[in-house]
């Protein structure tokens, strides 16, 4: 027999979250009969492959007002479109497909996350190492809130008001930064000649580096407490029916004597 499906509770309390949650209910309540979750999602893998290509084809040609920059600015744009909308719709037009759903999208999320993290890495703003190391922490970050989501039905998208949406936001503001003013060489204390991509890249992958750690340490002693008066109960009500037990042979042998 199948096991039955968990119902989900999904919080997405991002900082934008006011913003996004009703553009895209009218974009759902306005999107064409042919325009189906499945397609948004297409769309969402394509424009993932599209920022890639833009930001391979970046490390080519001068950094500066480079017009792949706002090719790689619409892939995040266009992935937002897709990646948001597909669920929404799906919600909307009551055509849910959960576990389909939850393993596809998340699926996709982090093939997006990989395409994009790599693109970074060939494009010439950072180093290849820094672009895998943001790659890893945001998979790590991914990881956090699926597991939680399974050993506690409650899908978070983010704990700290930052979410894909804000992420992409961030990108396209830092293409635009760069492709004003370039990607200028910054001298540091030990780290010596060093990009300004590869600076604000590796800010963001130690931040989701940290926030995995955080997340695990929080979420595991919640659980740990959580597991703990569980497992007190549990020990509690094995005590007491060895007790009734015992109490009942007590009774059975006074009985027999």
């Amino acid at each position: 027999m199948a096991k039955k499906t968990q119902k989900q509770e999904r919080i997405n309390d991002i900082l934008l979250g006011p913003l996004e949650r009703p553009a895209l209910q009218w974009l759902a309540r306005h999107m064409p009969k042919w325009v189906t979750p499945d397609i948004l999602t297409g769309i969402g893998i394509f424009a993932s492959v599209l920022i890639f290509v833009s930001y391979a084809l970046v490390g080519r040609g001068e950094t500066l007002h480079n017009g792949l920059l706002w090719l790689a600015s619409f892939g995040f744009v266009l992935n937002w479109f897709g990646d948001s909308l597909d669920g929404t719709l799906a919600r909307y037009r009551h055509i849910e497909r959960p576990r389909f759903g939850y393993f596809i999208d998340h699926s996709v999320d982090a093939f997006s996350a990989v395409a994009i993290f790599m693109g970074l890495g060939l494009s010439g703003l950072t180093t290849p190492l820094v672009g895998a190391l943001a790659t890893i922490g945001y998979l790590l970050a991914m990881i956090t809130v699926y597991l939680k989501t399974f050993v506690t039905g409650t899908f978070e998208m983010t704990s700290m008001k930052l979410g894909p949406t804000e992420i992409r936001l961030l990108a396209i503001l830092i293409n635009s930064l760069i492709f004003f003013i370039g990607n200028p060489i910054i001298t540091l204390p030990v780290w010596g000649q060093v990009k300004l991509f590869t600076i604000l890249l590796s800010v963001i992958a130690a931040f989701l580096f940290v926030y995995f750690i955080y997340r695990t340490i929080v979420e595991g002693m919640r659980l740990a407490l959580l597991d703990g008066k569980r497992l007190e109960r549990r020990l509690e009500r094995e005590a007491a029916k060895a007790d009734k037990g015992q109490h009942k042979q007590e009774l059975k042998s006074k009985k027999a004597k």
